[in-house]
C-alpha cells in the first residue's frame, strides 16, 4: 500500500492539473464585457427560476414575491445589450456571429423579450395563475428563442 502512494499521488496532481487547463477561457478584455453579460445573464436565471417553478406547481404562488421577482427581471432586461459592443465577440463568450452580423434580429429578439417581461409584469399583478402560467411560459420560450438563434451551447 504505502510503496504505490507515491503513484497515486503523482496520478491525483497530474489530474488537478489538467482540470485546472480544461476551465473557461479568462476575460481579458479590460472592461470585462462579457463577464458583467454572463454576471447578467445569470440574475435572469436566478430571478425567472421560482416564477417558473410557480409556474409548473413546484413552488406555492407567493404574489407578493412573484410580483417583485417580475419587477427585478424588467429592471435587468435593459442592462446586457449594451455589453454587446463591437470588440466584445472574444473568448469566453458564447454568444453566435450572428449577434454581431445580424444586429436588427438581435434587436428584434431583444424587444420580443422585454414585452414578454412586460406582460409576466402585468400578470403578476393579478392573481390567476393561468394567466401567471402562460406569462412565463412565453418568458421562458422567449430566452430559448433567442439562444436558439444568438448563443452557443458550451
Amino acid at each position: 500500500m504505502h510503496q504505490r502512494l507515491p503513484t497515486l499521488l503523482l496520478t491525483l496532481t497530474g489530474l488537478l492539473a489538467l482540470g485546472a487547463c480544461s476551465g473557461d477561457a479568462k476575460d481579458t478584455h479590460p472592461d470585462q464585457l462579457v463577464t458583467k453579460r454572463k454576471a447578467i445573464f445569470k440574475q435572469f436565471t436566478k430571478t425567472l427560476e421560482p416564477m417558473g417553478m410557480v409556474a409548473r406547481g413546484r413552488k406555492d404562488y407567493n404574489p407578493r414575491e412573484f410580483n417583485i421577482n417580475a419587477l427585478e427581471l424588467q429592471k435587468l432586461t435593459s442592462q446586457p445589450w449594451a455589453l454587446f459592443t463591437a470588440d466584445s465577440n472574444y473568448p469566453p463568450t458564447l454568444a453566435k456571429p450572428a449577434v454581431w452580423e445580424k444586429p436588427a434580429e438581435f434587436k428584434l429578439a431583444q424587444d420580443k423579450f422585454q414585452v414578454t417581461i412586460a406582460s409576466l409584469v402585468q400578470a403578476s399583478q393579478g392573481s390567476d395563475l393561468d394567466t401567471i402560467k402562460t406569462a412565463v411560459d412565453s418568458v421562458q420560450k422567449s430566452c430559448k428563442g433567442c439562444h436558439d438563434q444568438f448563443r452557443n451551447e458550451r
